[in-house]
Formats: C-alpha cells, structure tokens, sequence
C-alpha cells in the first residue's frame, strides 16, 4: 500500500542524496520521520478497516427481538426459555442496545436539515443554515436581544465551546429559528429553553 510507495521514495531520495541535489536531504528527512510513518500506518488502518467494515445482518434488530419473545412465549417453558425471555425483555438490552444498534444500522444518526424555499427573493439578506448536535453539553454561546432592531442575536461565543469548535457561530449573528421554531417575537428566555 502507501508505505510500499513510500519505501520506494525513500529509496529513490537516498540516491539523490548522496549525489547532493537541492533540498532533497529536507525532503529525505521529512519522509524518514517517525510521525509521517505512525500517520501513514494509521492512514492505511482506516482505509483497511473502510474496505472491511461489516455490515449489519439486520436493521429492525429491536422487532426481531420482539417476535423472538412472542415465539419463545409459545414453545414448552424450560428454565432456559425462560431466562432467555427474562434477557430479551430487559430494558437495558431494548433500550439501549438494540436501539442503538438499529440507529447505528439505518444510519440515521446524522441530522436532516430542511431544503431551501424556492422562492428566496434576489434582494434576500444572505443566510446560513447551522447544525449543531449538542448531545447533553451546553452550546457555549450567549444570546440577547438586540437594542435597535428587537432581534434575537449571539451576544458572545464562549473559547472551547460547542459553538467555538464548530466554528459556525459568531457573535452578531442573528435567530430566526431554532430546532425548527422561528424566535421572532420570543424572549431570550424562551430562546434558550428551545435550545
């Protein structure tokens, strides 16, 4: 793979080396180094693992499991059948597990955004639509209510927040709408239960 390429390199860049041509013992060194070697191991990991990833053999596992019981409730009860029914109907394995294992299958964890209006005037103000998934950590921006206008606006992005890293806030950006709910006329307040 890529390190087969990169030996040869190497190889090849020895030779100009020893003959002395400009720049080429830079080149020599930086391909020799210890960091480039580790990223491209770990570049043909990834791209060994992408090529093998497995795929799931369902992706209702959580009916499966459901209609498991059904038959398991019908079949002649031994401790087995019964412990086994007792396992399948825990809630932490229909919950958590086989609920996010069907998640995980359908892919359908990544957020969907609306499509655009088709009839967004030439003379419309520019507007970007941002998507941030919180998950339980709080966004790291403030938001207040402009003086003049009444909108509701980032009044500052906090350093190493959600909304820093994304680098999709920025402080005077305005609301108009938040997990689907236009903000115009509502308090900061309510803003941020929304949020």
């Amino acid at each position: 793979g890529l390190s087969h390429v990169l030996t040869l390199v190497l190889q090849e860049l020895s030779l100009l080396c020893k003959r002395d041509v400009n720049g080429i013992g830079v080149l020599y060194d930086l391909l020799r180094s210890r960091w480039l070697q580790a990223l491209l191991k770990i570049y043909e990991c990834l791209q060994h693992y992408l090529g093998k990833r497995p795929a799931p053999l369902t992706l209702q596992a959580g009916a499966l499991t459901r209609e498991v019981v059904e038959l398991l409730r019908e079949a002649p009860q031994s401790g087995e059948i019964r412990e086994l029914r007792r396992l399948l109907r825990a809630p932490h394995l229909k919950a958590a597990l086989l609920s996010a294992h069907d998640t995980v299958a359908q892919k359908d964890f990544e957020p969907t955004l609306p499509p655009l209006p088709d009839n967004i005037p030439e003379n419309e103000e520019a507007m970007r639509i941002v998507c941030l998934v919180k998950n339980n950590q709080p966004l790291g921006a403030t938001i207040k209510r402009h003086e003049i206008t009444g909108d509701i606006t980032v009044a500052r992005v906090i350093h190493g927040g959600l909304a820093d890293r994304s680098g999709l806030l920025y402080a005077g950006d305005k609301l108009v709408e938040v997990n689907g709910v236009p903000v115009e006329g509502l308090e900061p307040e309510q803003v941020i239960s929304i949020l």
